[in-house]
């Protein structure tokens, strides 16, 4: 290690020369792979080599950032427990503890099964019960529950916030957790699958999805739709009873995902009726301090979007929007239009089981994009996987660590370095106020101020060559020549 501190050094040096006397001191921060988390000493200087790829005068603000978090996943939870116990809690605190590598202070998880679940389950699962009184955690007393009391140990003021992949599947019109049949995942039978385009045949290149649903999977009928609002607030109940605050609830996961695993179709009448009918009321009156965000929004479809949220009845049901994969390419057009919510991305993308330094990129890339378009909350898809990350439904997926179950050991993949160049120096409270977009030749950049004029500034280089790189702060300019595919933080002292 000590040889990549020399050449950060050196760098550093080239470009920008010594510091002055009584100039403002940053911490150097670099990954690259193999060598994650080396440090070297800068400081701000009079003059840049480069122009500068952004300019902060101070007093900007493009929103105050609130709080980074994971989905907790029964998957995950297997995953950890392939650990010894004494690994197990030093992992867990990198994770969770305020003063840890990652600082989560807030959780994720599904209401019902989802698609890294063992299997699928719900709370009830008893078809007709619609006063909902066989409604029980015992599934989730096993190994959910565990999971979520596990990360609390390290962090108690954890809060969390729930959205469902699938209702009950006796509350759906094909009476089962996934949208689409699969003669090897699921045992829906095809012949159902004519409800989800009722034949239609007519694709929309350039969206996704190129078809949108017909119908909505949750049955329709009054009694349904009351009971799947019940059945939230006795879902956010009885998680009360056991100790772990849930916060705010989301209608759905992806409701524009039609899926062999957990899922739920909608359509934009059923989703605004299902909202502002029934689940915002019900929670308002029986959990009041919980809020309802539309999402988790997962389409680029931006008339689909444009067409809840324009429906009157909306705002006084919502307080914000959840955005993920392709739903985050709406995010600066909806806030110019909707200014009044809150955004949050909800699901980082997961990849598809390379654990690489590509897929950490691209993760680095989907940070600076989501909180310069202002959104306050960033939520990591599985923080834990063994082995290749399968689920049970035969997708292999990304993860922030990996678990061998061979040699039960875990080992910090790229994705997590990516992770902790944000959130390690980025926390509630903190005002992002600048960003630059990444592209192949354009370096992804982020500027944060944690106090007047001490900023913390956040750099990719995903380019085969190191790449100079300044940023003015105020009336000086931070500089320096980035690795070849490095993240970079930049710390003021």
């Amino acid at each position: 290690m000590n040889h990549l501190r020399a050449k950060l050094a050196t760098l550093l040096l080239g470009v920008a020369g010594a510091g002055p006397a009584g100039a403002q001191s940053y911490t150097w921060t670099s990954s690259t792979e193999g060598h994650e988390w080396t440090q070297a000493k800068t400081s701000l200087q009079k003059t840049a080599p480069t122009a500068p790829l952004l300019t902060v005068k101070g007093g900007e603000k493009i929103v105050t950032f609130k709080a980074w978090g994971t989905c907790f996943n029964e998957l995950g939870w297997d995953a950890l427990q392939q650990l010894p116990p004494p690994e197990r809690e030093a992992l867990l605190g990198k994770l969770f503890a305020p003063a840890g590598e990652l600082r989560f202070s807030r959780g994720r998880f599904a209401m019902n099964a989802n698609d890294y679940a063992r299997a699928w389950y719900s709370c009830d699962e008893v078809d007709g019960d619609f006063d909902l009184k066989h409604f029980n955690l015992d599934h989730d007393k096993a190994t959910l529950i565990p999971y979520l009391k596990a990360a609390q140990r390290h962090n108690p003021a954890l809060t969390f916030w729930i959205s469902p992949w699938s209702p009950p599947s006796w509350m759906k019109i094909n009476h089962s957790y996934a949208v689409r049949s699969d003669a090897k995942y699921n045992q829906l039978a095809p012949a159902s699958d004519v409800a989800l385009y009722e034949g239609t045949t007519v694709k929309d290149k350039g969206v996704f999805p190129e078809r949108l649903a017909a119908n909505d999977y949750l049955i329709q009928d009054p009694r349904y739709l009351r009971a799947y609002a019940n059945y939230f607030c006795k879902f956010i109940s009885a998680y009360k009873e056991q100790g772990i605050p849930i916060t705010t609830a989301m209608f759905q996961n992806e409701a524009w995902s039609y899926t062999i695993y957990p899922g739920c179709a909608w359509t934009v009448p059923g989703i605004v009726r299902f909202n502002t009918e029934y689940l915002a009321p019900a929670l308002r009156a029986q959990h009041p301090a919980v809020d309802v965000y539309l999402g988790t929004i997962n389409t680029n479809r931006y008339e689909t979007i444009d067409q809840v949220l324009a429906d009157p009845r909306m705002a006084p049901a919502i307080k914000g929007v959840g955005l993920q994969w392709e739903g985050g390419q709406l995010l600066a057009r909806l806030r110019a239009k909707y200014p009044q919510y809150r955004y949050m991305q909800s699901e980082s993308e997961c990849g598809w089981g390379a654990f690489d330094w590509k897929a950490a990129e691209h993760t680095f890339g989907l940070m600076t994009h989501y909180l310069g378009n202002g959104c306050d909350e960033y939520t990591f898809w599985n923080a834990v996987l063994a082995d290749g990350g399968v689920s049970p439904w035969g997708w292999k997926q990304n993860a922030l660590i990996r678990v061998d179950s061979k040699t039960r050991t875990a080992t910090y993949t790229p994705e997590y370095y990516a992770a902790r160049h944000f959130s390690h120096f980025i926390g509630a409270g903190t005002t992002i106020v600048a960003f630059r977009e990444g592209t192949a030749d354009q370096l992804p950049v982020l500027v944060a101020a944690t106090a007047p004029d001490k900023y913390v500034v956040v750099a990719g280089n995903f380019g085969a060559t190191p790449r100079s790189v300044a940023v003015k702060l105020g009336e000086r300019y931070l500089s320096a020549t980035l690795p070849a595919h490095s993240f970079n933080t930049f710390q003021a002292k």
